[in-house]
C-alpha cells in the first residue's frame, strides 16, 4: 500500500510520462525497446588530473524504471547501451555513460519510479 507521498510521487511520474515524453528506441546488443522517455540535462565538474576542472553537460533520459525492467532489456541501464531519438528528420544516437566515478544512472526520485540515464551524443544522421 503507498502512502500519500509515494501516490503523490506516482502521480508526478504519471503524468511526465503523458504529457512531458517522447519515444525512444532502448538498445542493448541486439535488443531494442521503444520506451517513454522525458528529456532532461546533468551537468557535472570533470577533473584533468593537472588541476584544470572542467564543466561538462550530458543528456538524460528519464524512463520508468517498471518500463525498462518489464521490457525485453530486463535490468538496470548499463554503460555502453544506446538510446536513439528522433528529433524531425534527424537521428541521433546517444551513448550511457557515467559521471566520472558515478553509475551511468541514479534514481530520479526517493521512490525508484523513474531512472535518470546518462548519456552523450556518439552520432547522427539525416533520415
Amino acid at each position: 500500500m503507498l502512502n500519500m507521498m509515494e501516490r503523490g510521487q506516482a502521480w508526478l511520474a504519471s503524468q511526465m510520462t503523458e504529457h512531458a515524453s517522447k519515444k525512444v528506441v532502448y538498445c542493448r546488443d541486439a535488443i531494442e525497446v521503444e520506451l517513454s522517455a522525458t528529456i532532461g540535462k546533468s551537468e557535472y565538474d570533470q577533473d584533468d588530473g593537472e588541476g584544470i576542472v572542467t564543466r561538462s553537460q550530458v543528456r538524460d533520459f528519464l524512463i520508468n524504471t517498471h518500463e525498462l525492467m518489464e521490457s525485453a532489456i530486463g535490468s538496470l541501464p548499463r554503460r555502453g547501451d544506446t538510446i536513439v531519438e528522433v528529433v524531425g528528420f534527424t537521428v541521433f544516437e546517444f551513448e550511457v555513460m557515467s559521471l566520472g566515478n558515478d553509475p551511468p544512472w541514479r534514481y530520479s526520485d526517493p521512490f525508484r519510479f523513474k531512472l535518470r540515464i546518462h548519456t552523450k551524443q556518439v552520432a547522427s544522421r539525416e533520415t
